[in-house]
């Protein structure tokens, strides 16, 4: 398993990344469970055991003695899984894999445009206001956001962009050409004393100091909420929502899968297929109402 993750972190999988998704699920929820049950090898993990294993955390694998969720259990096994294969590459005597729990198909709730322009007038700050429209019209995550640079606004042939580091340390330039002249002023107008590059800054000083206080993603979220109940939105409304609004947005005006996958970060369309293709039952009605007249 030590060599497992040494192989995840040899791929350029960042720290969070290998500890949340790939180690936890082994250390923390396989490896208490096979010595429980006997098993130290992973010839041990046949299809029986693996079954008993799932059938324990739909049962009683979470807090207090309640069941996981389908949820976390397909996202810890699938991690099993991937444990397993790369065992079975490295010649290890692997002989099964866990059958993930089937999910239901959920449609993903999203904020509509208006929302979004309602969340951006709420917001008290022109900071906080750009942080939600550049989540909303970029589609970036808030931990790719926090990191942005006042070199990163990027000008090339007339264009504008940002500079992104998304998982992995890969990076990409996002179109940002209704936002690139307020950014710009955003970073022209940094207090004289604040020496980090960061392009959106906390709104704190660290204790002592002058120094202002790194922005961080819960300090987003809470801002997020903050806004969202300024604005009468009765939503859960948090930064990945925004992501997936975006999303849904350009898949309903036509973008193409591809591109979006390249502004979203994604490597294949395999999340696009998954998450981010779930347009709205209003959006179908207009594309059959659309193919119909065309047919007539």
């Amino acid at each position: 398993m030590d060599d497992y993750l040494a192989s995840c972190r040899a791929r350029g999988l960042s720290p969070n990344t290998v500890e949340q998704s790939y180690a936890y699920p082994l250390r923390g929820i396989l490896v208490p469970w096979a010595e429980r049950t006997g098993i130290d090898d992973v010839s041990g993990l046949d299809r029986r055991a693996l079954d008993l294993l799932s059938g324990e955390l739909l049962e009683q694998g979470g807090a207090r003695g309640r069941g996981l969720s389908r949820y976390s259990i397909h996202a810890y096994m699938r991690a099993v899984n991937q444990f397993l294969g790369w065992s079975q590459a490295e010649g290890e005597p692997v002989s099964a894999k866990v059958q993930l729990p089937r999910l239901p198909q959920k449609l993903v709730d999203v904020l509509s445009r208006d929302e979004i322009d309602h969340l951006e007038d709420a917001a008290r700050t022109e900071r906080d206001k750009l942080i939600i429209r550049l989540l909303a019209d970029s589609g970036i995550r808030v931990g790719e956001l926090i990191k942005l640079r006042t070199s990163d606004l990027i000008e090339r042939d007339k264009k504008q962009f940002i500079l992104v580091r998304g998982k992995g340390s890969r990076e990409r330039l996002v179109p940002v050409p209704r936002l690139h002249r307020r950014l710009q002023r955003l970073s022209r107008g940094r207090p004289a004393y604040a020496s980090s590059d960061r392009l959106f800054l906390g709104l704190k000083r660290r204790a002592g100091s002058d120094e202002v206080e790194p922005l961080t993603p819960s300090g987003v979220q809470q801002m997020v909420r903050n806004t969202t109940t300024l604005a009468g939105i009765e939503k859960r409304v948090h930064p990945h929502l925004l992501r997936h609004s975006f999303a849904t947005w350009q898949l309903s005006r036509g973008m193409n899968p591809i591109q979006l996958a390249d502004i979203l970060g994604h490597s294949s369309l395999v999340m696009i297929h998954k998450v981010y293709a779930h347009l709205s039952p209003g959006d179908a009605y207009d594309a059959m109402v659309r193919t119909l007249v065309s047919d007539d």
